[in-house]
């Protein structure tokens, strides 16, 4: 593991906590390759049985480091990124999160791959790809329509601005949301109370709920494809550079 990606075992739960606070907890390659060993660790040990998400420093995470992506790319399935990605998809270990501060990016679509959200009342959401002349990502793209109807999520995907904790609970990326002093204390104790409850029915429960979602690692891959050809695109270096330079991007030069 990554000194930045702490991990603890309490009581069958494994936590993982995300500790980059100097950068907001923004995810780089080894971090994506933490969270994925982090799942896989969790998918042999059978007295693993949740995995709790959290952030650190009063943040989940601000979401990739743009200027890591404008430097490393992600490259192929095989990448960091989508070796995560692959591993939410798939797991049988129920998922949890526990969010505050800000959820930006990756930070709030792989919530959409969770079993179980808590969220401090303050807590806001972004899915800000539109602005940086990106695509959603992590099946984002088929699970937010499922979870919050087409038009909102278009309004989420296509406008990119922050929402609140409290349209993230209507919009079922957040299953409960707690006053912040109390959220850690929350989610860990959710987090026993399922890990207490028998392990193979847990799992087996989980996989006949995803049944439906089978065809999500095609969503999956095709979203990665584009990505991975929308991140070389002008209109994209545009963006990421404006970010990083704090300036306004314009597209207008671009046909």
């Amino acid at each position: 593991m990554t000194e930045h990606v702490l991990t603890e075992l309490d009581d069958g739960v494994l936590l993982v906590r995300l500790n980059r606070p100097e950068k907001k907890n923004a995810l780089t390659p080894d971090m994506y390759a933490a969270l994925a060993d982090a799942i896989d660790r969790a998918n042999r040990e059978t007295g693993i049985r949740v995995v709790l998400f959290t952030g650190s420093h009063g943040v989940f995470t601000a979401g990739n480091d743009v200027s890591d992506f404008l430097d490393n790319p992600p490259a192929g399935s095989d990448s960091p990124v989508y070796r995560f990605i692959n591993r939410m998809v798939t797991t049988d270990v129920p998922l949890m999160a526990a969010v505050d501060g800000f959820a930006v990016g990756i930070g709030t679509t792989m919530l959409l791959h969770f079993d179980q959200v808590l969220a401090a009342r303050d807590a806001t959401f972004s899915l800000p790809f539109i602005n940086l002349a990106l695509l959603p990502e992590a099946g984002s793209s088929q699970l937010l329509v499922e979870a919050c109807g087409y038009q909102k999520a278009a309004e989420l995907l296509m406008l990119g601005e922050p929402f609140s904790a409290q349209v993230a609970l209507e919009c079922g990326i957040v299953s409960r949301l707690a006053n912040p002093e109390d959220l850690q204390a929350e989610a860990l104790s959710l987090a026993r109370k399922l890990a207490a409850k028998p392990g193979s029915a847990l799992r087996a429960t989980k996989r006949l709920m995803r049944r439906t979602r089978e065809p999500l690692r095609d969503r999956v891959l095709a979203e990665g494809k584009l990505f991975a050809q929308q991140l070389q695109s002008d209109e994209a270096r545009e963006a990421l550079s404006a970010f990083l330079e704090k300036r306004t991007p314009d597209f207008s030069k671009f046909v």
